[in-house]
């Protein structure tokens, strides 16, 4: 591999991964403090008193079950999770501290990873803000998952020649998980970006990469059984039985990617049926309205992510039957939400908890014993 591209690849900053349009789409990337506004504290962050009153609703939940959302420095939370007003880049830094002590956020997905490699240090530094029982989802580099390097503007202009490179996988993101979150890790993400058709028409050879890289991912892991490894797609053209034989072989698992370039929830559950019995892994990352590109559109009308103005009800309901279902059969489920899929995270997630709690209840078919 050209020393170049390797610098390019893990330098400072990445370009955003794009879309397959030519542009760069991002995905809860890291957000920019606004130099006109006001500049917050930036002292101890404690848990905004208001979130103990999900208490009672969280006890209700199934204790396989873990909720949280994707990237966690957001100032339009305060009095959801935060006691007061703070930098979103102090929010990064040390919002954990708070974040983990809500009733219902047992564990968060780190998607700054996805925009490059973090180091070992860094990971640590997110598992000392929080507790024993607290667990992490994190992504892959977009440098691994996207089969295409891309200019700053997100066009892609070559085939990338570390797609999905074991090597690489392992060195810049399985191993500095492991040392810096130990226990703490719950998740290993492979989101695949947009594949082009050179790949998409070819699947035989792009299932011999992929399983090439999770038979080295779960080697990496033969020490931590726990940790689970999802495969995310943005192709619906990969909802298939090649998919779900290399994620069995590989002893992988399917993640949920509810987004606008996927069909709804519904018609991707036959990929977790194919694979049961196994865990849950979702990612709401972005509502269905705003179609397959519509991140600017949903940060546009969700900002400052404080209260819900997309709701989906529809995938609220169908998710929450889906987490009964597996929980019920003793399966793990990790569940994250952007604020994108309905406005504000913690209010979706509050709403989701509700949304379950109210299908608990005695009998033996309350809970599906497989995805429903």
């Amino acid at each position: 591999m050209p020393d170049t591209f390797q610098d390019d690849f893990f330098a400072d900053e990445l370009p955003p991964p794009g879309d397959g349009t030519g542009k760069a789409q991002p995905e809860e990337a890291p957000q920019a403090d606004d130099p006109g506004e006001r500049k917050p504290g930036r002292g101890a962050i404690a848990l905004a008193p208001a979130a103990a009153q999900y208490q009672e609703l969280a006890a209700q939940l199934p204790s396989l079950l873990r909720l949280g959302v994707s990237t966690w420095s957001y100032p339009g939370w305060e009095g959801l999770v935060w006691d007061g007003a703070y930098d979103s880049s102090v929010l990064a830094k040390k919002g954990l501290t708070a974040y983990h002590q809500h009733p219902l956020l047992r564990t968060v997905c780190v998607d700054r990873s996805f925009w490059r490699p973090l180091t070992v240090s860094q990971y640590g530094a997110f598992a000392a803000q929080v507790d024993d029982d607290f667990r992490f989802v994190v992504k892959c580099p977009a440098g691994i998952t996207d089969a295409q390097v891309r200019s700053e503007d997100g066009k892609p202009h070559e085939a990338n020649p570390a797609f999905l490179d074991p090597g690489l996988a392992i060195e810049h993101f399985v191993e500095p998980t492991l040392e810096g979150l130990g226990s703490k890790l719950g998740v290993l993400v492979f989101q695949l970006s947009p594949l082009p058709w050179s790949l998409l028409s070819r699947p035989g050879l792009l299932m011999d990469k992929l399983g090439l890289l999770l038979a080295a991912v779960r080697l990496a892991l033969q020490t931590h059984p726990q940790v689970i490894v999802a495969v995310e797609v943005r192709d619906p053209e990969l909802l298939t039985s090649e998919l779900t034989r290399t994620l069995k072989t590989h002893g992988a698992t399917f993640c949920l990617g509810l987004h606008g370039k996927m069909p709804p929830i519904e018609a991707q559950l036959d990929m977790l049926r194919a694979l049961w019995p196994g865990p849950l892994v979702c990612r709401w990352n972005l509502n269905r309205l705003f179609g397959a590109y519509g991140y600017a559109d949903a940060q546009k009308k969700h900002e400052p992510f404080s209260e819900i103005r997309s709701e989906d009800l529809h995938t609220r309901e169908r998710l929450a039957r889906t987490i009964a279902g597996i929980t019920g059969a003793g399966q793990p489920a990790f569940v994250t939400v952007s604020n994108d899929a309905e406005g504000c995270a913690p209010r979706s997630i509050a709403l989701l908890a509700q949304a379950l709690a109210s299908l608990a209840g005695p009998g033996p078919d309350k809970h599906p014993r497989s995805p429903s």
